[in-house]
C-alpha cells in the first residue's frame, strides 16, 4: 500500500513505477482473475500483481495519474464476447462502468472490442499486465498512454 499525499492507496509502488516509466503509446493491461497473466508475461510484459482488487477500483485510481492517448480513435480496449456468448446475449455491465470512468477522465471514445486471441496477442506487446482479482466476465481492459502537455508538468 502506498501512503503518499495525492496518490490513491490502491496503487502499489510497482504499479506506480510502471506508470511513470511508460511512454506515449505504451499499453497497460488490466487483467481479470481468469486472464492468463503469467503466461502472457512470459512473452515480455512486466507482470504486476493486484490480487483482491477489482478493475473499476484500480481504473479510477490509475486515471488520476495516467493520461489517455488522444492521438488514437479509441485509447481503451476490451475483449469482445465469443460467438456463443454473443448468441445468448450475455450482458457485460462492467463495460458500462469502464465507459463511465473513462468519460469522467475526459475520454469521449467508445471502447474498442477485440476478438479474444487478438486481445491476447496485443497484451503480449503491452508494457505491463496488472493481474487483478476482478471476477466480472470479460473484465479485461487495455489502456494506451497519452502525453502530458509541457504546461501541465511541474
Amino acid at each position: 500500500m502506498v501512503v503518499l499525499k495525492g496518490i490513491p492507496s490502491v496503487l502499489s509502488p510497482e504499479l506506480l513505477y510502471a506508470l511513470a516509466k511508460m511512454g506515449h503509446g505504451d499499453e497497460l493491461v488490466l487483467a481479470d482473475a481468469n486472464f492468463p497473466a503469467s503466461s502472457i508475461c512470459a512473452c515480455g510484459p512486466k507482470e504486476i500483481r493486484a490480487d483482491g482488487l477489482g478493475i473499476p477500483q484500480l481504473l479510477e485510481a490509475i486515471l488520476k495519474l495516467l493520461p489517455l492517448d488522444t492521438y488514437v480513435d479509441r485509447p481503451a480496449a476490451v475483449m469482445d464476447l465469443v460467438k456463443s456468448d454473443k448468441q445468448r446475449r450475455l450482458a457485460v455491465p462492467v463495460w458500462d462502468t469502464y465507459t463511465q470512468l473513462l468519460s469522467q477522465a475526459g475520454s469521449q471514445s467508445s471502447l474498442e472490442k477485440m476478438e479474444r486471441f487478438n486481445f491476447y496477442e496485443r497484451a503480449k506487446k503491452a508494457y505491463a499486465v496488472v493481474a487483478t482479482g476482478e471476477t466480472a466476465l470479460y473484465g479485461n481492459l487495455i489502456l494506451k498512454k497519452g502525453v502530458i502537455p509541457a504546461e501541465m508538468l511541474q
